[in-house]
């Protein structure tokens, strides 16, 4: 009897350092059971492969440019379900956890982790089970997203689309770039703009970006 060969686990490489990015996909592709089916250096960019290669699993750092990794996992589950986020991150902060499972992602792990406990995770979560590095993983988290009925924080009350202005305008556009880059008008913007600092409490500029970098939207 001829045994049947097994399919190989597709993954998606999503950080926006591309020395790391290399790395981690050396020791994937040194695994026969998984296959890195491509690579992504920014949020969007992790969206838009995600629903075009459809792979297995994702591994998603959090600090990425131009959408926050909890919100391009949240984006993924929404148009590929079937596929598991595994976030990948050097932070242990408990509220950045929940956050991130709050988006739907299958797992955490510390970019610390061993290799082998980082291909332990994939192929856990490919098999629907969650995994968490033992740094994270406390009692409190789990509890928090079990029973998080309402936005964990005020940044859950922006829409998408506010979160992309949010992080643009933060990292120093003007309204009029903002607009060319997403498409829209600078009027669109700036009521964006009033919307972002109502939900957020904050009364100028200088304000939103100090927000953003508190809660590690950008890189100070």
């Amino acid at each position: 009897m001829i045994a049947l060969a097994r399919s190989k686990t597709t993954v998606l490489v999503c950080d926006d350092h591309a020395v790391f990015r290399e790395g981690v996909k050396q020791v994937l592709s040194s695994q026969p059971d998984l296959d890195v089916v491509g690579e992504a250096s920014n949020g969007l960019e992790a969206v838009q492969m995600a629903r075009r290669l459809r792979p297995e699993v994702v591994l998603m750092d959090i600090a990425m440019p131009l959408l926050r990794g909890f919100d391009a996992t949240r984006r993924i589950k929404r148009y590929c379900p079937d596929t598991r986020v595994l976030i990948f991150s050097i932070y242990e902060d408990d509220d950045m956890v929940a956050r991130c499972l709050a988006a739907g992602a299958s797992g955490y792990v510390l970019k610390d982790t061993p290799p082998l406990q980082l291909i332990y995770a994939i192929q856990s979560v490919k098999k629907g089970e969650q995994y968490m590095s033992p740094k994270v993983l406390k009692s409190v988290v789990i509890r928090h997203v079990q029973s998080a009925a309402a936005p964990i924080t005020p940044y859950d009350l922006l829409s998408d689309r506010e979160r992309e202005v949010l992080i643009r305008l933060a990292e120093g556009e003007s309204l009029k770039e903002v607009a060319e880059h997403l498409h829209l008008s600078v009027k669109t913007v700036d009521a964006h703009k009033c919307n972002i600092m109502g939900k957020l409490q904050v009364h100028n500029r200088s304000e939103l970006i100090r927000y953003a970098i508190r809660t590690q939207l950008i890189k100070a």
